[in-house]
């Protein structure tokens, strides 16, 4: 009788002497098969999270540096500067990233903080307001929020170190992770030691700080870049707030003599007449001819730091001064951009350089800030970060306050909950020749500022003057400027950058510039509208 034929099957000589049902076989290996498949896919999946990881972008470290009433005049990588000007390590960081040649941050020390802390104009900064003696103030941190604490709710360290000039809170613990503060609105009776010993608010505790308070600055950010005040597990945004080189303009003593023997030219309209400017510019007047007819300095209009009644300064004199402020906050860059690169975060930190606002040196009779003109308003602007910037590149593009602050938070992923006044630079970051269509927009309005603004300009436009320079809105385009004064019957001006940097020479009433006076007429009123200024450039 033949035998069944068996439902069984053997494998070939080669495998295990082991015999398997067909259906059991084929269960197996299909098992198998999907077995491997869901670890295929576990570990591509795998892989695709690690490089996604991997490919997320760091956020950058921000180290703003921030200097007091500099003219760009004094800083060695610009053009304008006097030939035996020396800051080499400024210099380097310009060569290292984008020098910007201009920037328009603010008309005076408190203004062009405000407009930093909330990257808008003077006239959207609600409830910031003179209040007690000089300079003290005040604000509504509900109404006047600063941005740097939806950085800290984003995930960012932050830090604010030396001067302060923008009411009496200096938002430690709110918009601050660390903060060593000299707080001149709440001191009052200190706020002219800028070379002397200083009351120092270290993490809200106050500290009277013996040395030079620019080198006392610096070992403070450099301690905390090294991670020695700060959480090493965040990102971080530094805010350096030097007070040099602001009145009275005393160099560290390893500088003092550093220019004597410097020439120094003399600025064509540091006396009158100055044919087609405003009249208002003999009441600023701030130098008067010696017997030799050697400029001497009179009294300047600033609040501290004025020695006019003390000393008989030459103009050669004050200018060498000044200089010989700038190589402790030029050491002071060396030093940090040293820490940073030692603690390996040179390639993820992006390092600006500028000031507060520029300084009249003698240009137009001044000797102080608050005037529209480049002289005594631009500020130096130096931008740098590898693979974010080219290295050695100039922009003619000028920037202001609000579109610095719009161009932190893009770069740091941080979305604020308010409109900012600023446009991202990015762009010219990474292309400083790219086209720009956007005019720059800064201004003046003395101690106004939110909607009190508005209110003076509409009510009472005769008051709009503060230390007898008449408010005032600018815009600058394609290397033109207009300046229009808020307080009328003042003249408005207009001017050639190009051809005429030292603004000389008034082009508001010749025929040629008419239409391009036309132009930045249409482009000031666009951006009064779209800054809800509240107020109209009236032609």
């Amino acid at each position: 009788m033949r035998e069944k034929a068996s439902d069984c099957q053997l494998l070939p000589d080669s495998s295990p002497a082991r015999a398997f049902p067909k259906l059991e076989l084929r269960s197996l290996l299909l098992r198998s098969f999907l077995l491997l498949l869901a670890l295929s896919s576990l570990n591509t999946e795998h892989w695709l999270l690690n490089t996604s990881l991997a490919a997320a972008p760091k956020r950058p470290n921000i180290l703003l540096i921030y200097a007091d009433d500099q003219s760009y005049k004094t800083v060695g990588c610009y053009p304008e500067s006097w030939p035996w000007v020396r800051t080499p390590n400024i210099d380097r960081l310009a060569a290292a990233g984008v020098r910007f040649h201009a920037a328009y941050l603010g008309a005076w020390c408190m203004p062009s903080r405000a407009a930093m802390l909330t990257g808008h104009h003077p006239h959207g900064v609600e409830s910031m307001r003179m209040e007690g003696k000089y300079p003290a103030s005040a604000y509504d941190p509900k109404q006047c929020p600063f941005w740097p604490a939806v950085f800290r709710q984003q995930g960012y360290h932050t830090a604010q170190i030396g001067k302060w000039h923008t009411g009496v809170d200096a938002g430690w613990g709110r918009d601050w992770d660390h903060q060593i503060v000299w707080n001149r609105p709440l001191h009052p009776e200190n706020a002219g030691a800028y070379y002397e010993r200083q009351i120092v608010a270290r993490d809200g505790k106050e500290e009277w700080t013996d040395g030079y308070p620019a080198d006392n600055y610096t070992q403070w950010s450099e301690d905390y870049i090294r991670g020695k005040t700060r959480a090493a597990d965040k990102p971080w945004f530094l805010w350096l707030c030097y007070g040099s080189i602001h009145g009275p303009s005393k160099p560290a003593a390893r500088h003092k003599g550093l220019y004597a023997n410097a020439e120094v030219p003399v600025p064509k309209d540091i006396f009158p007449p100055r044919p087609g400017k405003p009249d208002y510019l003999n009441q600023t007047q701030a130098w008067a001819k010696g017997p030799d007819g050697t400029p001497i300095a009179g009294k300047s209009g600033e609040t501290f730091g004025d020695t006019s009644g003390k000393q008989r300064q030459t103009f050669a004199g004050f200018v060498r001064q000044m200089n010989e402020c700038v190589p402790a906050i030029d050491e002071g860059v060396g030093k940090l951009m040293a820490a940073l690169k030692e603690t390996g975060q040179l390639e993820n930190t992006i390092v600006i350089y500028t000031a507060d606002q520029g300084f009249g040196m003698g240009e137009h009779g001044f000797r102080t800030k608050l005037g529209p003109y480049d002289a005594t308003y631009r500020s130096p602007l130096i931008i740098a970060m590898p693979g974010l910037t080219p290295a050695g590149k100039v922009c003619n593009t000028p920037a202001n306050a609000p579109d610095l602050v719009a161009t932190f938070a893009a770069q740091a992923g941080v979305k604020l909950p308010w409109a900012t006044h600023g446009r991202d630079l990015t762009p010219l970051l990474r292309n400083p020749a790219a086209a720009w269509p956007h005019p720059c927009l800064y201004e003046f309005t003395g101690h106004h500022y939110g909607s009190s603004v508005a209110k003076l300009a509409k009510e009472e436009p005769d008051k709009a003057i503060y230390n007898n320079v008449p408010w005032y809105s600018v815009v600058v385009q394609d290397g033109w400027k207009l300046i229009h004064y808020l307080k009328p019957g003042t003249g408005d001006e207009l001017y050639d950058l190009k051809a005429d940097p030292d603004e000389l020479t008034n082009r508001i009433a010749a025929p040629e510039a008419k239409e391009r006076l036309a132009k930045l007429r249409v482009a000031l009123k666009a951006e009064l509208e779209r800054t809800q200024a509240g107020f109209a450039a009236n032609q």
